[in-house]
């Protein structure tokens, strides 16, 4: 796989539109070690897909995430998608050279589940921060307001919509550009019931690997915890990059 990714290579996975940030450190161009815009920062190196680092330390989420909990979840699960996500695109690649494409409709699938594991993944760990659950601020509480009427309304259909995903999945508020309006979305799986274009701005992991050591089968208290450390600073940085590449 080469490195050469423009700025026109966007992946619509997991309900989302993510520009990854594999362009700007082709290119040898520096980026804030925090991430910028709607790069993700880790996520793509010398290459391949990569397992990012915590933007924090593994205890840093306590006691709503547990030191022991943020270990299996990003260095065991993570790691898995990522590690599939490669493995799926070699065999696509060897499946193009030797003109056997037999393969290709399963290939796909895995693609698009560990794809959309790995960008969702690194959008839920920049998605919480240590003292997070903030008031929304700035241009993007007016977005709120715009979309949902009030803050208050957001969290809620928000943390409603987490709890309700059926099996396992994903709570997203997302920006979607065409009609230039945030949305609430649930994601089953990682992939599934996708709006195409729209760009996740803030997720909520509820596969039960996110929080079983720690809630057991109680996901309404993890959802109600996740809002409590909810990182809407990086929700609001996405938002404004987001309108930017819109053109707005």
């Amino acid at each position: 796989m080469g490195t050469n990714f423009s700025r026109r290579d966007v992946l619509h996975w997991g309900g989302a539109a993510v520009l990854l940030a594999a362009s700007d450190r082709a290119a040898g161009q520096s980026m804030p070690a925090g991430g910028s815009g709607l790069a993700l920062p880790g996520a793509f190196k010398d290459g391949k897909y990569a397992l990012p680092d915590l933007p924090y330390a593994y205890n840093a989420l306590e006691p709503v995430l547990s030191d022991q909990t943020l270990h299996l979840h990003h260095d065991k699960h993570h790691a898995a998608y990522v590690n599939g996500l490669n493995a799926a695109l070699d065999k696509i690649q060897a499946a193009r050279k030797s003109g056997d494409l037999a393969s290709i409709r399963a290939l796909s699938r895995d693609m698009a589940f560990n794809g959309s594991g790995h960008i969702l993944h690194t959008l839920f760990w920049h998605s919480m921060k240590p003292g997070g659950g903030a008031k929304i601020q700035g241009e993007f509480a007016k977005a709120v307001e715009a979309s949902f009427e009030s803050q208050d309304a957001l969290i809620k259909q928000f943390a409603q919509a987490s709890k309700d995903v059926e099996a396992s999945g994903w709570g997203v508020l997302a920006y979607e550009p065409v009609a230039d309006k945030l949305l609430v979305m649930q994601a089953e799986r990682h992939e599934d019931l996708t709006i195409w274009g729209v760009i996740p701005l803030l997720v909520c992991d509820v596969w039960e690997h996110a929080y079983y050591l720690q809630y057991q089968n109680r996901r309404p208290d993890w959802v109600d915890s996740f809002v409590k450390i909810a990182n809407w600073d990086f929700a609001a940085q996405r938002y404004m990059a987001a309108r930017a590449c819109r053109g707005a």
